[in-house]
């Protein structure tokens, strides 16, 4: 009987022994990498692996490397005839930033209650290295299906002649992009531009290197070059969210996608500028270039003296209209002539300016005779043929019929001479009124004025604004629930200022950041701070009907504040997010 009990102890011993050998297993956590060497195009696989659970895993800050992926987290655990396994690992995948041997330093965990350190590594990074025969990670399938083209209508254009700019982003079929912003917008040095907006972005489906790609224009804009020789354009840079298909399967056959962010630039872009021919260049030539039309009309011929009429000098086309000055019309001396009003009705397509600009001169002649407008000549260039064109005006003959006679009335219609002494008619500026306004000095009363009534009447007036506002005040203080949003708004202004102020401070910034961020939710969706997590954020704007493009700009803010504990973010990187959060929050006010 005894032997039977001892039998049936010794299983109970055996796992308890293996138990207590498994718990008093050494801790181990290293790092382990992909490779020691690798070129600038490649990346580097980082693996913080330990044997037991542990906390506060603090990585390094990866200098010289950009952090592509992660990061990610991994657990294994498994028994094998009774001895269990178990094993805990922190991924991250990593670009190199520079040549050289770049030092990763240690990372560190607490097990136990003790804090582990993994020994640093040393990578020995080299030039670009071709990888035929090497497996595509998720970042070469970006690369080889999302580009961005920059499509220059003119390479060689004359000076001052149009330009138009039109980026498109090609996408495969088999990716798609889920969020873009811009890097770095380029500045069009030595041009003069205008953009014009798109205000849809359709996908559209086209070519690219004569593989199908779907596109969608970006950015339109018009140049005109203002200096000859060769001009850069400099590029269009973007940061793009792409979801990239896997190999791996969900349960019900589905493709898993992945996610990474792709940078992408159209590069730069060199025309050369033709200057303008200087053989047959007129010498009334003002730096017009396109195809125009010339002319000068006057609202009247035939007029009394002291009365007005327009002279107008128009120029309409297709060409720089913004940037030429129209000539002048050459008038007697005898005429009084006021400045021009400008008037400009010119509207900017991808093919360039078109449209009309004009001079309205206002005339009045002050004796009476015939006043011949000389004819005025106009010149441009026409870029289509290479050649000056120039166009005059007809004369125009001003004939005033009624009027006092010029002491040297022979020389009215001279363009040259002296002006004429005026001589006053008592009824030649009788189109000018004058409404004398005075009042005696001393003779304002406060009794019985204006202001002796309003005085006496005000204290009626305010009883009924100080009932209105009292009841305003009660229902402010009794509505519980406005309260706590006005609470919210003003704490997510608070922390939205806090994060301004705390650029270049990662950690203050990220964390100022998201607090606005809840704060600014807590105001709009009515939702306590146990409530918040991403999936949750997204079904409430999705309720809401916000747009994807708002919705997914406000959860990537979200998931960057999260990624700023564990990778390097640069100012500009914080700068851009403070930025994005001020447009999201502008966004969701208008939809919310």
């Amino acid at each position: 009987m005894m032997l039977k009990k001892y039998i049936l102890l010794f299983p109970l011993l055996f796992l308890a022994f293996f138990s207590k050998a498994q718990d008093s297993e050494a801790v181990t956590f290293e790092m382990l990498v992909s490779k020691e060497k690798l070129g600038i195009n490649e990346r580097l696989r980082v693996d913080f692996v330990m044997n037991k659970d542990g906390d506060d895993f603090n990585p390094p800050d990866f200098s010289g490397f950009r952090v592509l992926m992660g990061p990610s987290q991994s657990i294994s655990s498994s028994w094998v005839n009774g001895v269990r396994s178990y094993s805990k690992t922190y991924s991250y995948t990593l670009a190199p930033t520079k040549r050289g041997k770049i030092n990763i330093r240690q990372a560190s965990i607490t097990i136990g209650g003790k804090v582990y350190k993994s020994l640093s590594k040393q990578i020995e990074v080299t030039a670009a290295v071709d990888k035929p025969n090497a497996q595509k990670t998720i970042e070469d399938f970006a690369d080889e299906s999302l580009h961005l083209v920059a499509e220059v209508s003119k390479t060689s254009p004359y000076m001052n002649e149009a330009v138009s700019v039109v980026y498109k982003l090609y996408v495969s079929p088999s990716i798609s992009v889920s969020n873009y912003r811009p890097l770095d917008n380029p500045k069009y040095n030595n041009f003069w531009s205008q953009d014009i907006p798109v205000s849809v972005r359709n996908a559209k489906n086209g070519t690219y290197k004569g593989k199908q790609y779907r596109y969608v224009i970006l950015k339109r804009v018009v140049l005109y070059p203002q200096k000859s020789g060769k001009l850069e354009i400099e590029p269009l840079s973007l940061d793009v969210t792409v979801d990239v298909p896997t190999n791996k399967r969900d349960f019900f056959g589905g493709r898993i996608y992945s996610q990474t962010n792709k940078t992408v630039s159209a590069g730069k872009r060199t025309i050369s500028v033709k200057a303008l021919p200087s053989q047959g260049k007129p010498a009334d030539f003002s730096g017009a270039v396109g195809d125009f039309d010339f002319s000068v009309s006057a609202s009247k011929t035939s007029l009394n003296a002291s009365e007005s009429l327009q002279a107008k000098v128009e120029v309409s086309g297709k060409g720089n209209l913004k940037l030429f000055q129209l000539p002048e019309p050459n008038l007697p001396s005898s005429l009084e002539v006021y400045e021009p009003e400008f008037d400009e009705k010119v509207r900017t397509t991808l093919s360039g300016m078109q449209g009309k600009v004009s001079n309205s001169y206002t005339i009045v002649p002050s004796f009476r005779g015939k006043y011949p407008i000389q004819p005025i000549s106009f010149s441009y260039f026409d870029p289509k043929e290479g050649n000056y064109k120039t166009l005059s005006s007809d004369e125009i003959l001003i004939n005033v019929v009624e009027g006092p006679t010029s002491a040297s009335s022979g020389n009215t219609g001279s363009p040259t001479g002296n002006r004429q002494t005026v001589i006053a008619t008592g009824d030649q500026f009788n189109f000018i009124k004058l409404k004398p306004n005075l009042t005696a000095i001393g003779s304002d009363y406060f009794l019985g004025s204006t202001s002796f009534y309003l005085w006496l009447l005000l204290p009626l007036l305010l009883i009924p604004l100080a009932i209105i506002f009292g009841k305003k005040r009660d229902a402010i203080a009794s509505d519980v629930a406005g309260n706590k949003i006005r609470r919210a708004n003003k704490l997510a202004r608070k922390y939205l200022s806090a994060a301004k102020k705390s650029l270049g401070n990662k950690e203050a910034f990220y964390i100022a950041l998201e607090k606005g961020l809840h704060n600014y939710l807590k105001a709009k969706l009515k939702i306590e701070t146990s409530e918040f997590s991403k999936d949750k954020i997204t079904t409430l704007l999705i309720e809401k009907q916000v747009d994807d493009t708002t919705k997914d700009g406000f959860i990537a803010l979200l998931k960057n504040c999260e990624m700023a504990r564990y990778s390097p973010f640069s100012d500009v990187q914080m700068k851009q997010d403070y930025d994005k959060a001020s447009e999201v929050i502008s966004y969701l006010d208008k939809q919310l």
